[in-house]
């Protein structure tokens, strides 16, 4: 039964993922719609509760839990190779067989939006306008958001030195370890981070398109992975999932430095 769903799963991917994006996208403004209402006590007190920081600090740390729990999972079951592999694989070959080549090219110009140039550049740009801007904590908490997890993800490569999937004649190729998808972690931190930002930056009207936009970019990007035959799914999953512990761990050090940096001015 599990060989025969990976199967249909591969078969029918794209299809899937066109019904999926947009599902995704309402998931997401539904979600920061809710945040947005949830914190706004918080927001609007002339002086920040303790209750509502220590609030958002143990839903950060619950959050981070979760998906450490569920990549730990994928990590483990990747120990028993016979059985996680086979699956990746079936569903690798499903889709290589069945996702037509217009697919695979467009997927090969979205994989780009988290490739390591791009990352680089967007990266540095952001970086230098915070900071000519003023909002030197925010520049300081983007460039760590990047570095850490591109160390994060070197790090837990070395550790599980997985070999890709085979796609030789492949419209794109890759070299180095498999697991995680650097591509997917880089995206979810990036693009999150982004989003982000814009809600803390900007006027309000901007932060649910920021948000929707954060979602949608970073599932493509990290889909296409799979779709070009360069990762298997669990390392797109396993990546995306380290990516949001460390994004949801970037955002609450940047909320506890700037929130302690208005207590010492008030105190001052």
């Amino acid at each position: 039964m599990p060989d025969a769903l990976a199967q249909w799963l591969g078969a029918h991917a794209w299809q899937l993922f066109l019904i999926a994006l947009p599902l995704m996208g309402v998931a997401a403004g539904a979600l920061a719609l809710v945040w947005r209402h949830a914190s706004r006590p918080w927001r609007a007190a002339a002086e920040p509760d303790l209750r509502w920081l220590l609030a958002a600090l143990l839903l950060g740390f619950a959050t981070i839990v979760a998906l450490a729990a569920g990549f730990a999972e994928i990590a483990e079951a990747l120990g028993d190779e016979q059985a996680l592999g086979h699956w990746d694989d079936t569903f690798s070959r499903a889709v290589a067989v069945h996702t037509p080549l217009a697919v695979q090219m467009t997927f090969a110009a979205l994989t780009r939006l988290a490739d390591p140039w791009p990352m680089v550049m967007l990266g540095i740009a952001v970086a230098v306008l915070l900071w000519r801007n003023g909002h030197r904590v925010y520049a300081a908490g983007w460039a760590m958001a990047l570095a850490g997890n591109a160390l994060l993800n070197h790090t837990l490569k070395s550790i599980f030195e997985r070999a890709r999937p085979v796609h030789e004649g492949g419209i794109v190729t890759a070299t180095g370890y498999s697991f995680p998808s650097g591509h997917s972690s880089g995206a979810v931190v990036a693009y999150g981070m982004l989003a982000f930002l814009v809600c803390r930056l900007l006027p309000p009207r901007w932060h649910l398109p920021a948000i929707v936009a954060a979602a949608l970019i970073s599932v493509t990007a990290a889909s296409s992975r799979v779709f070009l035959r360069v990762h298997f799914p669990s390392d797109v999953l396993a990546g995306m999932l380290s990516g949001s512990a460390w994004l949801v761990a970037c955002i609450l050090a940047v909320t506890a430095a700037l929130h302690h940096g208005r207590m010492r001015a008030r105190r001052g």
